[in-house]
């Protein structure tokens, strides 16, 4: 059995069958120039850069908001039911047709560049039908991942579709819509370092991406947002962190050994094995993540943004858009169900 089938058998045996309503797939979405970096049409994407900087403020909780948005029951995008005169921020991104989004040019299968220099991945195709349903078009912004947690962003962007995890840290700083799809965190070990189970990780150096979930779960701050309690960290295993988790793939794809493998999402960890990266997947998931769209909380007022996020999102589950693009992007895995 390859171990792209092992991760299917397990994840298939991990993830509790949901009820949802049967859907007709993804909506239509408008065509576009890509490989520019104007804003694109929903359908495509090119990566924009954003400046550096940001800070953390408030408070919230995950799923839905329960502010006033657009009536979904008139039809249409949200911009076609936005109320007159409305100061949100939902009515600044229907003024100028532009969704700014943050996500990770370098985080596959979710976000990175194919071989025409494209945005593409499950993310992606996200935050494309979540431009599409509001009724404008979709910018990516790539600014680093710890500046898009820490909350401040500024108004250098709008939402982030960028795999975040919702953490009771982060809820004090960022709104959270209900999670839209969930992973494991997986262990990986080179194949020649004889790590065979989690406690064989004691003692060792593993390669982590700064300011994740990964990197508080080794130093025993994790605090996940949906309450569930992760697997106990190994005694003295210790992080070596890069600016990503995806950066440690590569590394050690490279042939850098100053660490004996890393932390990451299992769909990464399948992805870095699937490219040839000397690993292996070791023991069961140590935690997994609820991975939802976030806004800033310190930013614009965006009551009726955040509303239509949550509304959407819970469209996307209920029609089974989500689904689909997970079974596209994860060889057929649905990972749009809790585990818990």
């Amino acid at each position: 059995m390859t171990s792209r089938s092992r991760l299917a058998v397990l994840l298939a045996t991990m993830f509790v069958a949901m009820a949802c309503t049967p859907g007709a797939g993804p909506s239509t979405r408008p065509s576009g120039s890509a490989g520019t970096t104007q804003p694109t049409t929903a359908a495509s994407g090119t990566a924009s850069d954003a400046p550096t900087d940001g800070g953390p403020t408030d408070s919230s909780s995950i799923g839905p908001s329960g502010d006033p948005s657009p009536d979904p029951s008139a039809g249409g995008t949200s911009c076609d039911n936005l109320a007159e005169g409305s100061t949100d921020k939902l009515a600044a991104i229907c003024d100028t047709g532009v969704l700014r989004v943050s996500t990770d040019p370098n985080y596959a299968p979710q976000s990175f560049l194919n071989d025409a220099g494209d945005l593409v991945g499950f993310d992606i195709d996200v935050a494309r039908e979540i431009a599409t349903r509001i009724g404008v078009e979709v910018e990516f912004k790539t600014p680093s991942f710890d500046l898009v947690q820490a909350g401040g962003w500024n108004d250098r962007w709008d939402v982030s579709v960028g795999s975040i995890t919702v953490t009771e840290p982060r809820i004090e700083r960022l709104d959270f819509t209900e999670p839209y799809y969930f992973t494991p965190a997986q262990m990986s070990a080179t194949a020649d370092s004889g790590i065979t189970s989690i406690d064989g990780f004691a003692g060792r150096r593993i390669c982590i991406g700064a300011a994740t979930t990964y990197l508080d779960w080794i130093n025993g701050d994790l605090a996940l947002g949906d309450g569930s309690t992760p697997a106990p960290v190994p005694e003295g295993i210790e992080p070596v962190a890069l600016e990503t988790d995806a950066l440690c793939a590569q590394a050690l794809s490279a042939g850098r050994r100053e660490f004996e493998g890393f932390l990451s999402s299992s769909t990464t960890v399948q992805q870095a094995i699937d490219d040839g990266v000397p690993i292996v997947a070791v023991g069961d998931p140590v935690f997994f993540e609820p991975l939802a769209v976030a806004t800033d909380k310190s930013g614009p007022a965006h009551q009726e943004l955040q509303a239509e996020l949550d509304r959407i999102v819970r469209a996307m589950h209920d029609d089974g858009t989500l689904t689909a693009f997970s079974e596209e992007w994860y060889d057929g895995l649905d990972l749009t169900k809790s585990a818990t």
